[in-house]
């Protein structure tokens, strides 16, 4: 494993996207890139589905009743290889920073909710997916697998990445934690629904899950975070009820050290920015020498994680079995006796 002991500045970002609309929302985050490299960032995180804005639909009606945002919502999904996406592979060359996107991703009918990890030099380190979509997601993404569970050597060190209540899978943290990871985006949505009714989805147990995994895993963590305003509330919230379901705010995005210290100065929930911080890689020794969950403060003769990588797929193509008809052979002629 390559060991980096360097020092870079990182960006995560806290704003609203355009919702629905993948053209405008990826024009505002090549602004976000823009801004984050002239400022001197070499990595810039972005919240979950930024690009075209996490589906607020979900929480606020039936499932039927949002079938009339799912065509806009699948028509402005990306497709890895389509020339959306590599608008931004071209922002992360033209600016020579590394970037985590997060976006709602296509794959034929299917939609996943993907982070992708592009390098200063425009190329995509990696895709993943979500490994299991939170409660009312199911009725329109599908799930990830093992695959998705990894870590990445880049020049700035070990990067990995998690969704939302991703943080709240032990087993999940724990193999990433595993693979000695070094900075993390966790990626969030926004805190704002049901303000005042589900405590677990506000900021409070939140950002404590982002904070928790800094220090359980000694690592960076990066959390990245949207937010709701007038656009939201006058696309998504057509009734009182739901207004009062899906309030104006909810953006807590924050930075933290490998001993679970937030650094960066947050901005207000409703407003819109960039957060930065120095990022050491020499701090996460320091902290792993009172407890590193994988190596000295583990015991594997009690409890071990079984990790399955292996990519899963609804369909698997094996090149056809050709058949070939080999001519009998023919006896050899026999030599003429002089």
């Amino acid at each position: 494993m390559v060991e980096y002991t360097g020092a870079f500045k990182a960006a995560v970002v806290q704003a609203e996207p355009v919702w629905l609309d993948a053209d405008a929302t990826i024009d505002k985050s090549i602004a976000l890139i823009e801004e984050a490299a002239s400022a001197g960032a070499q990595l810039i995180a972005f919240g979950e589905t930024f690009i075209p804005g996490y589906p607020w639909w979900l929480w606020l009606d039936s499932p039927a009743a949002g079938f009339e945002f799912f065509g806009r919502y699948h028509e402005n999904s990306l497709t890895l290889d389509g020339p959306r996406f590599k608008r931004l592979l071209d922002a992360a060359r033209t600016n020579n920073i590394n970037v985590m996107a997060g976006f709602s991703e296509r794959s034929g009918g299917s939609l996943y909710m993907g982070q992708a990890l592009i390098s200063a030099d425009g190329d995509l380190v990696s895709s993943r997916r979500k490994l299991k979509p939170t409660h009312v997601e199911r009725t329109v993404f599908g799930e990830g697998d093992g695959s998705d569970l990894a870590v990445h050597d880049t020049p700035l060190g070990r990067i990995g990445g998690l969704c939302c209540w991703e943080h709240l899978q032990p087993l999940s943290k724990y193999a990433m934690y595993s693979q000695h990871e070094q900075i993390h985006v966790a990626a969030w949505p926004s805190f704002s629904v049901y303000k005042g009714a589900a405590y677990a989805l506000g900021p409070e147990v939140n950002t404590a899950a982002s904070r928790m995994y800094a220090v359980e895993g000694q690592v960076f963590v990066l959390a990245p975070c949207s937010l709701i305003g007038d656009a939201a509330l006058e696309l998504f919230c057509d009734t009182p009820a739901k207004q009062q379901m899906l309030q104006r705010g909810g953006g807590f995005a924050q930075i933290y050290g490998p001993d679970g210290s937030p650094l960066a100065e947050p901005l207000p929930e409703d407003a819109e920015g960039i957060l930065y911080a120095d990022i050491n890689l020499a701090a996460i020794a320091v902290a792993k020498a009172a407890a590193d969950p994988v190596g000295h403060y583990s015991r594997p003769d009690v409890t071990r994680l079984l990790l399955n990588q292996t990519q899963r797929r609804p369909v698997e193509h094996t090149a056809p079995r050709v058949e070939t008809l080999e001519e009998p052979a023919l006896p050899e002629p026999e030599t003429a006796q002089a």
